[in-house]
């Protein structure tokens, strides 16, 4: 068997709009933006350096139908260049670019393969003598088991499972193409290149089944490094290496006040605590969303004025570093008393939203006022999953907690 290199790639998502980030800051949106090409574009030149024998997508090249022909045009430049290299280049389509849901097109250069969506398809690397197997969706939702249909693999040769999926489930990621790994195992093939699910994951190791991750990290649920898997195969013997590509970054902390905590006092922690996320970075902006809790006699002080702690702990940040910017503070400190003690004779705003959750009926009705407000958002940034990017009960906690403030305030 000969011996060859190639990238496994998926997860795109080119034309990602980012529409949490743009909500709560443009420039940090078009900063990550750009950071979604810039990740394709370094990968195409990590393919060209390294010469590697073929490169493939396991699904969502685009996030979305376009809106007009620029992302199609900068993939076609991208492509084009592994073209002039010699590389070829295997594409499947995933949920986000199903033959459904892009309805624009622009002709890309001859190096690019597309898998069928009707059936499996098969493309033969003669000279390598390696064989790619996969098919692409043809809706946004594919419910079948996808990988049983796929064909026996050539005998002699290396042979490459393609295939979008959540196997057996991967929150909170959508489950299609449900299968297990006992199902692609028996298809007999040497490597199973997924995709769909944004996290890198060695799924098995007999054969060797990768999620590789996406390219760069779109959401605060995607924290970390993030890039492909390059693949080397010599005399049969498989090794994988992560090509890392982002060139922004998405981080998590949390920080706790304490009971006699003044304001100064609690942004003197959170300063010290980013300090150490410096190094983590590794040079990429970093968006990080902060969470205060604990229990501190300063909390309502905090939401009442919580637009101007969030320039505060903005420029904490700016402090430890100019490229990490605060893409959310997240004001979760409790009371030092409790909710019933707040209130003296009467329930109290505390008790009409109870801190474990909220009635049925009130996130009913958020979610159509939520609906509302989205419809009126320009240029489709309301558009999404969480169109004002977090979900409702985190909205309304917050709601809550800036009313339960001002209302102590005024009292």
């Amino acid at each position: 068997m000969s011996s060859f290199r190639f990238i496994h790639a998926a997860d795109l998502h080119l034309g990602s709009p980012f529409q949490g980030l743009a909500l709560k800051d443009a420039d940090l949106a078009d900063l990550f933006i750009e950071a979604s090409r810039k990740a394709f574009t370094a990968l195409v030149d990590e393919a060209i350096e390294r010469a590697v024998d073929f490169f493939l997508v396991a699904g969502d090249v685009y996030d979305g139908d376009w809106k007009d022909n620029k992302i199609g045009l900068f993939f076609n430049r991208e492509v084009a260049r592994l073209e002039r290299a010699g590389i070829p280049v295997f594409l499947l389509k995933g949920n986000h670019d199903a033959e459904s849901v892009i309805t624009r097109t622009i002709t890309l250069p001859k190096n690019v393969s597309e898998f069928p969506t009707g059936k499996p398809g098969t493309f033969r690397l003669d000279h390598l003598k390696v064989a790619l197997h996969g098919q692409g969706f043809a809706e946004r939702s594919a419910n079948e088991n996808l990988a049983l249909a796929y064909p026996k693999p050539e005998a002699g040769w290396f042979n490459i499972g393609v295939l979008h999926t959540s196997l057996t489930g991967r929150e909170p990621h959508a489950p299609y193409a449900p299968c297990s790994v006992e199902d692609l195992r028996s298809r007999g093939y040497d490597y199973w290149a997924l995709g769909h699910v944004h996290d890198f994951e060695i799924v098995a190791r007999d054969p060797l089944v990768v999620f590789p991750g996406n390219l760069q990290g779109r959401s605060i649920r995607e924290k970390g490094a993030k890039g492909a898997v390059l693949v080397t195969v010599e005399d049969g013997r498989i090794a994988y290496e992560r090509l890392i590509t982002d060139s922004a970054r998405f981080a998590e902390l949390t920080v706790a006040a304490e009971i006699d905590d003044t304001p100064a006092s609690v942004l003197r922690r959170v300063e010290a605590s980013i300090e150490p996320l410096v190094e983590a970075m590794e040079g990429r902006p970093l968006a990080l969303r902060i969470r205060l809790t604990g229990k501190s006699r300063v909390r309502n002080q905090l939401l009442a004025k919580a637009a101007d702690f969030r320039d505060e702990v903005q420029a904490a940040c700016h402090r430890s570093h100019a490229d990490i910017w605060l893409e959310k503070l997240e004001l979760r400190i409790e009371p030092v008393d409790g909710p019933a003690e707040r209130s003296t004779g009467t329930l109290g705003l505390d008790g009409l939203l109870a801190l474990d959750g909220f009635p049925s009926e009130l996130l009913e009705d958020a979610a159509a006022r939520v609906a509302e407000i989205a419809a009126r958002l320009p240029g489709g940034s309301g558009a999404g999953d969480l169109p004002l990017g977090d979900d409702l009960d985190m909205l309304l906690a917050e709601a809550r907690d800036l009313l339960i403030a001002r209302a102590a305030e005024a009292g």
